[in-house]
């Protein structure tokens, strides 16, 4: 069974997957280390401004939940390290791969199976997207789960996204409505461009008709 987790949460969790992979070195982290972390502009959706009392706050809940806990062996600076899976004390069973997928989904919202494949690099290995497809399939059919859904495809696009389910369901029909949404625009742009263009080029053969007309002699 998942731990329903809000917005905050699952942010904060996906720093700890991340940076246990990608700094070792750095980890567990710190309060101002899960902060800084938090608040990239890069690989990160959306952008965040988080302080460091907001982020403690989120820490503090997440220990209570059982997916933090504290490493700091008596030193001066607090650290924490994720229990979110990786032993058999963790809340859940993944394997790397799955974890990855999660990491990014936490950190970057709804992704396609290429975008994924592309962005867990640093995190884990797919050797091609059909990997990364069953991975996903995995994680959608798991018996604690689900913890992914696939999404509606997007207009104008070839793959369809996935969100994971740990802030609970995804509203199905407003997202249907946001992608009508972007296809009417999709189409009021294109015909907007379609006018202009048709607009640019009657100016053109006016231009040239007058030319022709003074070339001429007409008035």
């Amino acid at each position: 069974m998942k731990t329903k987790l809000s917005f905050e949460q699952t942010r904060v969790l996906g720093i700890f997957l991340e940076k246990e992979v990608t700094t070792p070195d750095q980890y567990p982290l710190s309060l101002n280390a899960i902060t800084t972390a938090c608040n990239q502009k890069s690989n990160r959706e959306p952008v965040v401004e988080f302080s460091e009392s907001q982020v403690q706050n989120i820490v503090d809940e997440l220990v209570q939940l059982r997916l933090l806990s504290d490493a700091s062996s008596g030193g001066r600076v607090a650290k924490y390290r994720h229990r979110f899976y990786g032993s058999e004390f963790s809340a859940y069973q993944f394997n790397q791969q799955q974890a990855a997928i999660l990491c990014v989904l936490f950190l970057r919202g709804p992704q396609t199976p290429g975008e994924l494949r592309t962005r867990t690099n640093r995190l884990a290995n797919f050797t091609d997207v059909a990997q990364v497809e069953s991975c996903l399939n995995q994680l959608a059919a798991d018996q604690n789960g689900p913890f992914v859904v696939k999404l509606a495809r997007e207009p104008g696009k070839r793959e369809s996204r996935f969100a994971h389910l740990f802030s609970g369901e995804v509203n199905l029909a407003e997202h249907k409505e946001s992608l009508a949404y972007s296809a009417s625009s999709a189409d009021n742009s294109e015909l907007a461009q379609q006018v202009a263009d048709l607009t640019e080029e009657v100016s053109q053969l006016k231009a040239e008709i007058a030319s022709i007309k003074q070339s001429l002699g007409i008035e």
